[in-house]
C-alpha cells in the first residue's frame, strides 16, 4: 500500500505538469454584466501558464455560453503582459476599442440582429486657457509657445486632465506655465472644432476662464513658454496681428465685460449633486434671479 500512494502521487504530479491549473478549473471565463446586457472580462484571471491552444478552447466555450444567454456585447479588457493572446481573441472577430498604459479593451457585437450601438471611446479632448486679468494695471498675463509655429500672443492653458475640473485645470496650466496663482472666476467662451492637428483625430473643446490673479511675479516655464509678459489690454487689443482670431474675440468679450459689467458675458460653475449617489458635478450657467 505504502508503494502503491508513492505511485500514485508521482502519477498525480505528472498530471499536474502535463495539465497545468487553468485547463483544469477555468472551464469559462466570469464577468461582470451591464445593464447594456453586455459582459466584461478581465483575461488577468487567466493564469500564466494557459497555453494558446486552451486559451482558443476556452474563449470558444464562453462565447457559446454567452451566446446562449443573449447577450448583446462581450469585452475582453487585456494586459500588456497576456498580448499573445490578442491574435486569437482577433481570429473570434473581437476588435480594438481602446488602448490606455498597460491595458487594452477588445470589443465583440454578438447581438445578430441590430445595429452595433455601443459607443467609440473617447471623441473629444478638453483645452483649457485662463484670461488673467489686472485691474489695478488694466493688463492681461500672454504668452508665446516655444515649440508654436506661430508667433501670436496668447492666454497659457493646456488640456484638462481626467477627472479635473475646467476651473482647476485653467489655475493649474497658468501656474505651471508662468508662475503666477490665480483663482477660478467663470467660463468666457467655448471652442468646438474637428480635425486638429495634434489631437490624435479627436475633436477638440477649448474653454476660455476669466481668472482672478492672486500673485503678480511671473517665472514662466521656459520649456514650453518662449516669451511671457503683463500687457495692456488696450495695448493687446490694438496689436490685433500679433494675436489669433479667438483671442482677438475674447478680447472683445472682455472689453464689452469691463464697460458693461462681466455678468454680461460670464458663465458661472454651480455645484451639484449627482442622481449617482455620492457624485457631484459641476453646472455652467448664466446668471439668474432665484425666487
Amino acid at each position: 500500500m505504502h508503494g502503491l500512494g508513492m505511485l500514485g502521487r508521482v502519477i498525480c504530479q505528472k498530471c499536474w505538469k502535463l495539465r497545468p491549473p487553468s485547463s483544469r478549473f477555468l472551464t469559462s471565463l466570469s464577468g461582470d454584466t451591464d445593464r447594456f446586457n453586455g459582459i466584461t472580462v478581465d483575461v488577468e484571471q487567466v493564469p500564466h501558464t494557459m497555453s494558446d491552444e486552451e486559451f482558443h478552447g476556452l474563449l470558444h466555450d464562453s462565447l457559446q455560453i454567452w451566446k446562449s444567454e443573449k447577450l448583446n456585447a462581450a469585452w475582453l479588457k487585456m494586459p500588456i503582459q497576456y498580448g499573445r493572446f490578442l491574435p486569437i481573441a482577433a481570429k473570434f472577430g473581437f476588435q480594438f476599442h481602446h488602448a490606455e498604459e498597460n491595458n487594452c479593451l477588445l470589443k465583440l457585437w454578438m447581438k445578430e440582429s441590430g445595429e452595433d450601438k455601443t459607443p467609440r471611446f473617447a471623441t473629444h479632448q478638453v483645452g483649457v486657457a485662463g484670461f488673467v486679468f489686472r485691474e489695478d494695471t488694466e493688463s492681461v498675463l500672454v504668452v508665446k509657445d516655444r515649440k508654436s509655429k506661430f508667433s501670436y500672443w496668447k492666454f497659457a492653458g493646456g488640456l484638462s486632465d481626467l477627472g479635473e475640473d475646467i476651473g482647476d485645470t485653467a489655475e493649474r496650466e497658468v501656474f505651471e506655465e508662468t508662475g503666477v496663482r490665480t483663482e477660478f472666476q467663470s467660463v468666457m467662451s467655448v471652442r468646438q472644432q474637428h480635425n486638429q492637428p495634434g489631437a490624435f483625430g479627436r475633436s477638440d473643446f477649448f474653454f476660455v476662464c476669466r481668472m482672478k490673479p492672486l500673485s503678480y511675479d511671473i517665472n514662466p516655464c521656459n520649456e514650453e513658454i518662449s516669451m511671457c509678459q503683463w500687457m495692456n489690454i488696450h495695448e493687446l487689443y490694438e496689436g490685433s496681428k500679433s494675436v489669433a482670431p479667438i483671442t482677438k474675440r475674447i478680447l472683445d468679450l472682455a472689453m464689452y465685460g469691463l464697460k458693461e459689467g462681466f455678468h454680461n458675458v460670464d458663465v458661472y460653475a454651480e455645484d451639484m449633486e449627482s442622481v449617482y449617489r455620492g457624485l457631484r458635478y459641476k453646472l455652467y450657467h448664466r446668471p439668474y434671479p432665484i425666487s
